[in-house]
Formats: structure tokens, C-alpha cells, sequence
């Protein structure tokens, strides 16, 4: 049976980047129940990304510029998408709401969209930040009358006499249904209703009722003039949403496998709640199965997850820190850039030969600052290749060493080992690992043993599981 401290160190790690090791040992004296408690009432608090602020238009007004100083504002706009992410990106590193941070990245890439506009991006950004432990429906309408979302999915085009489906299509088959619930007819009907649905230079909602198709439409064999939020709230009344929604996050938060059984319990209690998701996520973290030995060091860490939970666990800090936009680039994923509409396929798709290996190299390379000797696959974005460039490849990276120190102890080699595996590690270090760690452990200083040891657990195949 896991330990209580896996057991702890498992719910951290699902319901957010993992817990400090300056945290460990006073969390160790807490039931599991309190801990849990502990995550929801710190992400009670909701603080915005205020990077870009509301009225700087310069950003929103790119298309809109002629020829001369385009190039001049498209890098500009990139360079703050950059500046957005890292901003993310150390917001989940060292804020105390690691929760919501955790279900924001969760909805990010459920609603996957992608702009060119930095604004549009933390408008969205930050709409599903305050939303993310709400009502799913409340989530849902918000993201629907997102200016990202809306633009990405072509719904600004969207008008009586010439519906665009690809919202329609979208809300249905990604975002709550699933495949199979729905029928060409619905989306065809849906996309008459969302006609109008639009948004303006402030990234506001905007409805223009002379584009809407206020005829009849007959959606999921109810007739009447429906708009927008009516055929939200049908979708909403369709128990396969509550199951769609709560199979996928039971994918993401307990194991891949699913159990039926379980998810079926899960979705009916959704479903009754009204799509509360607080309560949801509440009902699974405190669940005996959800601390079950098959459910625990079961999961592929993320590139996102990865990059966050080793700078948590290592006190890092990069320098500088556009290397990290490289790194991203090197896993496969980047925030604000999912891959499509679908989002990022999760578990075994984050691991192949080239991406195993930079996440093996990594904890050493970004140690003895060692250039990366591999090369970023080349996707054909524009958006991302400067994410490419040499200078970011070189990792160098400040650790804070003294809570790894406390927690290893003052005993032999092989206690630390044990204690820093312990922490490490949410499966068992084979005793072949544990052979190897030991003969190339230096014996010139304690700090430099403790040094060795957390970087070559981390290169472990491994710690790549969470």
C-alpha cells in the first residue's frame, strides 16, 4: 500500500505542481482531509495576469495597420505572447493556488485557442482562471462570448444567410458532447443560433442582432427561435455532457484507464450539482480510490507539469528565462499555442525517443549549464520558430538547495538516497538505479552527495510519472 507521504505527495501533484520540500515535513502531520481543505481555500483567491492592461489597443489594432511599422508591431505582439507566457508559467511555479492554476491549465487546454493577439489571450486567460472550480455552464457561456474563442473558431463571420459551423461543430464534439451525441442537423441548427455572436477592439462580447437568424430552428428535436444561450442550456440538460466532462477530467487527474463505474457515479453527482465543479473535483480528491496503488505514479507528467513541479521541487530559477520558452518548444508544448482545436494529446503522446531524452539531459544540463544537443522539430509556425534559437538552448538554472538538504538528513548515502527517492519518486527506484546513484555519489561533501542524488533521481525515466 502507498505511504501516507506518497499518498500526500499524489494529491499535490494532481491537484497542482507538487508540494515544496520545505513543506513536506510538516504536511506529513496533516490527514490527508486537511490538505485537501487547505488546496480549496487557497484558491479562493483569483489573481488575475495583468501583463497587458485594457486599454492597450496597440496590440488589437495589428490587422488593421498598413504595410509600414507592420513588422515592427507583429514582433511586438509576439514578444508580449512571449512575456504572457512566462508570466503564466511562474505564476504556477510559485503561487500558493496551486489549484485553481492547476484547473486553469486543465480548461486551457479543454477550450484549446489560439490568437495572435496577447490581449485576446489573457482576456481568456484570465476569464478561465475566475471560472475554472465554478459551474461548468457559467464557464462554458463565458468562454462562448470569448473574444479568442470566437475569433479562433471563425464566429465573428458568423451570420444569418451564411452560418460558420465551426463553432457550432466545436462547443459539441470537444468542448461537451462528444462524438456521437449530436448530429449534422443540430450543428447546422446550432450555427444559426450563435449568428451574431461577435466581439469587439476591447475584446468585449458583442451581439449583432442584424446578423442574427431569428427564424425557427429545430435543435436536438426541439423547435423554437433559439439563440446562443438556449442551445448552451440544452446541451447542458444532456446527461452525455456531464459524463463527457467528467470522464476527461478523470483522465487528466486519476489515471487514463477509465472506470466506468466510478465515472458514472461521478457524472450523476455533477450532473445533480448543476456542473459544479468545486464540488466535483472536492468529491474525487477525497475518494479512498483516488489514493489507490494503481492511480498513483500512474501519469505522464505534461512538458508544462514537468518544467513546473522540477522548479518547485528545486527551488529553480532559469536564467534567462526565454529558455524556458525553448524548453517548451523541445517537449511539445507551449503555452497559448495548443496544436489544434483538440488541444494536446496527453499521456503516451508526450514521450518519444527525442523528448524522453531532453527531459533525462535536463536536470544535469541545466545544473552544469550544457547545451541541449538536440534540435526543436520543426512544425512551420512562424508564431513559435523564434523559440528555436540558439540562444536559448544553453539551460542555466540557480537552485535553492537547503530544503532538499534538510529533508535528505544527516545519515549515510543510502538514507538520503532513500528519503530523497521517497520525495522524488511516486514509484519504487529499482535496486539496479539505486546501485548506480550510489557508486557515482561524491564523498567529498555532504551538500555535493545530496546535489548528486535529486539530479540523477531526475533524470530518471521515472520522474517523468507523477
Amino acid at each position: 500500500m502507498p505511504t501516507h507521504q506518497h499518498q500526500l505527495q499524489h494529491l499535490y501533484l494532481r491537484a497542482g505542481f507538487g508540494i515544496a520540500p520545505q513543506d513536506l515535513v510538516a504536511g506529513l502531520k496533516m490527514p490527508l482531509q486537511e490538505h485537501v481543505e487547505r488546496l480549496f481555500a487557497e484558491s479562493q483567491v483569483i489573481s488575475p495576469l495583468s501583463l497587458l492592461k485594457d486599454n492597450e489597443l496597440k496590440l488589437i489594432k495589428i490587422l488593421l495597420a498598413g504595410q509600414e511599422g507592420r513588422s515592427e508591431m507583429v514582433a511586438e505582439a509576439l514578444n508580449r505572447g512571449r512575456e504572457l507566457n512566462l508570466l503564466w508559467l511562474n505564476r504556477m511555479a510559485t503561487n500558493t493556488a496551486t489549484l485553481r492554476e492547476k484547473m486553469t491549465l486543465f480548461w486551457h487546454g479543454h477550450f484549446a485557442t489560439r490568437t495572435f493577439n496577447a490581449f485576446f489571450a489573457q482576456l481568456q486567460n484570465n476569464l478561465i482562471r475566475e471560472k475554472a472550480l465554478s459551474k461548468f455552464g457559467d464557464l462554458l457561456l463565458s468562454v462562448s462570448k470569448d473574444a479568442a474563442m470566437l475569433q479562433f473558431l471563425n464566429n465573428q463571420q458568423n451570420r444569418k444567410g451564411s452560418p460558420n459551423e465551426n463553432f457550432a461543430r466545436e462547443l459539441m464534439e470537444l468542448f461537451t458532447l462528444g462524438r456521437g451525441n449530436y448530429t449534422e442537423s443540430d450543428v447546422k441548427e446550432a450555427a444559426r443560433a450563435f449568428t451574431g455572436w461577435g466581439f469587439n477592439q476591447q475584446g468585449e462580447f458583442v451581439f449583432r442582432r442584424f446578423f442574427h437568424d431569428a427564424d425557427e430552428k429545430i435543435f436536438m428535436g426541439k423547435s423554437g427561435n433559439w439563440g446562443g444561450e438556449d442551445i448552451i442550456r440544452m446541451i447542458l440538460e444532456k446527461r452525455e455532457t456531464a459524463w463527457f466532462i467528467t470522464q476527461k477530467i478523470y483522465r487528466h487527474f486519476v489515471n487514463e484507464k477509465i472506470d466506468t463505474e466510478i465515472i458514472s457515479e461521478l457524472a450523476k453527482h455533477f450532473y445533480e450539482s448543476e456542473y459544479d465543479i468545486a464540488k466535483l473535483m472536492k468529491k474525487m480528491f477525497t475518494a479512498d480510490w483516488f489514493y489507490a496503488p494503481h492511480n498513483i505514479g500512474c501519469r505522464i507528467k505534461a512538458p508544462v507539469e514537468y518544467i513546473t513541479m522540477f522548479r518547485r521541487q528545486f527551488g529553480m530559477q532559469f536564467e534567462p528565462e526565454h529558455a524556458l520558452l525553448f524548453l517548451q518548444k523541445l517537449l511539445g508544448q507551449i503555452l497559448f499555442y495548443p496544436p489544434n482545436v483538440a488541444g494536446w494529446a496527453e499521456g503516451q503522446n508526450w514521450i518519444d525517443s527525442s523528448t524522453l531524452m531532453i527531459r533525462t539531459l535536463m536536470p544535469f544540463a541545466t545544473w552544469r549549464e550544457i547545451e541541449l544537443p538536440v534540435e526543436p522539430k520543426e512544425e512551420g509556425d512562424v508564431n513559435t520558430a523564434f523559440l528555436a534559437q540558439r540562444g536559448f538552448r544553453k539551460l542555466k538554472a540557480t537552485a535553492n538547495w537547503q530544503p532538499l538538504l534538510t529533508l535528505a538528513g544527516n545519515g549515510s548515502e543510502r538514507d538520503m538516497l532513500e528519503k530523497l527517492a521517497s520525495y522524488l519518486l511516486q514509484t519504487e527506484l529499482s535496486d539496479a538505479n539505486q546501485r548506480l546513484i550510489l557508486q557515482n555519489t561524491p564523498r567529498h561533501s555532504r551538500e555535493a552527495a545530496v546535489q548528486f542524488i535529486s539530479l540523477a533521481l531526475a533524470s530518471l525515466p521515472e520522474y517523468q510519472l507523477c
